[in-house]
């Protein structure tokens, strides 16, 4: 029987991609595991790979399309025996089912009993969509499995042939009756400012050009829309004096010019967030709805800038690494980040962010939390400037302006207070940073 081959779903906030690329040909033979094609999500492009074996017999979306939603066909795949005029059968029962209802009576349509039986929609369990795929689930349907009690073995926990066929036949369990009282489907979110019509209206007469949004910026603006109205924002305002770090970064960085390492000021503020975290563990926490998760490592995020959004890569167990180690590690997270080589579990996760902005000469600026972080730390330039001396003398230094932006929900002011000044006296007290 012919298989359908859906839209993967390659990350968890995934609802479409676009396929990038086709590593397979209609007639190719196509085994478990074969990369089969090329995916751009929000976040990243990312391989697919095949769980099922067989022909190629149809592709159904071509290279470049954007768009495609999650679990919609984009390709046909015959299994030994079978020939490309099943191929028709399939896609226009696809079509069929996507179509409106014909107004002509249900008698008049001829009877298609030679047509394949379509593959049962993909159940859930306890709200979450079990991802199977279509022979999975047609084998399931005929030997009376439940799929939401089969562990999924394909990409990303993906239910597959060999794991339907090697387990036990159960009752299928019924499915709950629906609530009378059950709430209505989520609302479309609030727009924000003016409708389309209502801009291109305004800028008429004026010349522009429309510049389409990508998957990472629609994600990017609805993200931090949604942040900003829901987030309890409160800003936490420090400058702290970076001639002390500057001396000691100077001199590791010529110890250590041997190996082929340089530190750079932003390794040394992930590391003292990192500790900080550490130092005021009630803030090393997330927001999870009706309660806060605190964690015992520290997992910061550190915002990445590459062309039309940006990616926040975590360093998990940072406050454990030494400076050299989160240095490397920071280069190759950024340098795929560019490239959106990134896997999923690269950039989700967290407690914490770093935004620094300093490198673009930008002396202040407050950052928006990514839920659900609880906190984000936005760094500006360090300056020379005016500065009182421990003994009453005016001096000049370097000072680096820092604002905390903290969730209220998670964290108060005076903890998030703790947080900044623990950061503040880390870097101001390198050495300490090595004890």
């Amino acid at each position: 029987m012919p298989t359908e081959i859906l839209m993967p779903a390659l990350s968890p906030t995934m609802e479409e991609g676009t396929l990038a690329k086709w590593h397979v040909k209609e007639g190719d033979k196509v085994s478990s595991g074969d990369i089969m094609a090329e995916i751009e999500t929000d976040k990243a492009t990312m391989e697919f790979e095949a769980v099922d074996e067989g022909v190629m017999g149809k592709i159904l979306i071509a290279e470049g399309t954007e768009g495609v939603k999650v679990n919609d066909v984009i390709a046909i795949l015959l299994e030994d025996g079978e020939s490309a005029d099943d191929i028709g059968d399939v896609s226009a029962g696809s079509s069929a089912a996507a179509a409106p209802s014909s107004p002509e009576p249900a008698q008049s349509a001829a009877p298609a009993a030679d047509k394949p039986t379509p593959a049962p929609a993909a159940p859930a369990k306890d709200g979450e969509r079990v991802f199977a795929t279509p022979l999975a689930r047609r084998i399931a349907a005929d030997k009376g499995l439940d799929l939401t009690a089969i562990a999924g073995s394909g990409p990303h926990g993906r239910i597959i042939k060999a794991d339907v066929e090697n387990a036990s036949a159960a009752p299928k369990a019924a499915a709950p009756a629906a609530k009378a009282d059950a709430p209505a489907a989520a609302s479309a979110p609030m727009a924000a400012g003016p409708s389309t019509d209502a801009v291109l209206k305004t800028y008429a007469d004026r010349p522009y050009e429309e510049v389409k949004l990508d998957g990472m910026r629609k994600t990017i603006a609805a993200r931090l829309t949604e942040a900003k109205q829901s987030v309890p924002h409160f800003y936490l305002r420090r400058d702290i004096q970076l001639d002390a770090l500057l001396k000691f970064r100077s001199q590791l960085n010529k110890q250590l010019e041997p190996r082929g390492v340089k530190l750079s000021v932003n390794d040394f503020i992930i590391k003292a967030c990192a500790l900080a975290l550490q130092q005021v563990p009630e803030a090393n926490a997330v927001w999870a709805g009706d309660r806060t998760l605190q964690f015992e490592k520290s997992d910061v995020a550190v915002a990445v800038a590459i062309e039309g959004g940006l990616f926040t890569p975590v360093l998990k167990d940072a406050e454990m690494k030494s400076l050299s180690a989160l240095s490397a590690e920071m280069k190759d997270l950024a340098t795929r980040a560019r490239d959106r080589k990134l896997a999923p579990h690269e950039y989700a996760g967290g407690s914490f962010a770093i935004s620094n902005l300093g490198m673009f000469g930008i002396d202040n600026f407050d950052a928006i939390i990514n839920p659900p972080h609880a906190a984000i730390l936005a760094v500006g330039a360090g300056a020379k400037k005016p500065i009182v001396g421990a003994d009453g003398e005016l001096t000049v230094g370097t000072v680096m302006s820092t604002t905390l932006s903290v969730d209220h929900r998670v964290i108060d002011g005076a903890m998030g207070a703790n947080l900044l000044n623990a950061i503040k006296d880390n870097l101001e007290n390198p050495m300490t940073m090595l004890a």
